[in-house]
């Protein structure tokens, strides 16, 4: 099996499970340069974080750049525990019109999860009108950036999305949500994640809709080099100390969604 996109991988960069605080605070400044400072889609403050209530039920991961050290984006794996009638899912934030709520009622508060605030800091991403331009970590702290590095720019998204994937395998959950453009929908259904609507379109800065991934299907459709990344990263995230309060065998199953 080829094992060059994990070879790639690898080399520059490192999924982290955010176990601590301070880990969790890149997650909350990434996004708040992604979502505030840089799309406007959410209000600006004096601490430059950026967080909602369903942080405090979330379990984050973030991808270091190893020679650097800097962190290339974060994600967040949402889960609501068992008994806390309080607690929601991000798309229960928003008036979204579901096709169907007969698959979602089938699951129990503790076994459903949403993956969502997937943020790539913009010296990460590569653009199009800078081939072959010095790459430029940071104005304050000029670190320049290699056509190698670069050139795996492209595969900090995924390895995010794999992580969120990897957190709902390691967390054990029945199924997990994703609210998403339908373009961003088919990209990743090239990968084998074979993500299905399940609410009419809406407008939430830009077209979006709400999808959703049972927990048995997560792997079964990957193409064999995602499905070697998936592997490494998944073996990378599971072997970091963990908070461990909703894992499959800490859970209690007993409150609907």
């Amino acid at each position: 099996m080829d094992r060059g996109l994990v070879r790639n991988f690898s080399t520059y960069f490192n999924p982290l499970y955010a176990a601590t605080r301070h880990q969790r605070r890149f997650s909350y400044t990434i996004r708040y340069q992604v979502y505030a400072e840089e799309l406007g889609w959410e209000p600006l403050n004096e601490k430059r974080l950026e967080r909602d209530e369903c942080d405090d039920y979330a379990h984050h991961c973030l991808l270091e750049h190893k020679r650097t050290g800097d962190i290339a984006g974060c994600v967040r794996l949402v889960i609501p525990p068992a008994g806390n009638n309080h607690a929601r899912l991000p798309f229960q934030l928003h008036d979204i019109d579901l096709i169907s709520t007969e698959n979602l009622s089938r699951f129990t508060q503790g076994s459903v999860g949403e993956i969502s605030r997937l943020a790539v800091p913009s010296c990460f991403r590569r653009r199009a009108h800078e081939a072959g331009k010095p790459f430029i970590l940071d104005t304050h702290n000029p670190t320049l950036f290699t056509e190698e590095e670069r050139r795996n720019f492209p595969n900090i998204s995924i390895g995010l999305y794999l992580s969120a994937i990897a957190m709902v395998d390691i967390c054990n959950l029945d199924l997990v949500l994703v609210v998403m453009e339908p373009r961003l929908q088919r990209h990743l259904k090239r990968y084998g994640l074979q993500f299905q609507q399940i609410s009419t379109p809406f407008e939430l800065r830009g077209e979006r809709a709400l999808y959703e991934l049972p927990g048995s299907e997560l792997t079964q459709h990957m193409n064999p080099q995602i499905r070697t990344l998936y592997d490494f990263i998944h073996d990378e995230l599971e072997n970091q100390p963990w908070q461990r309060p909703m894992l499959s065998g800490d859970r209690q199953r007993n409150e609907p969604i």
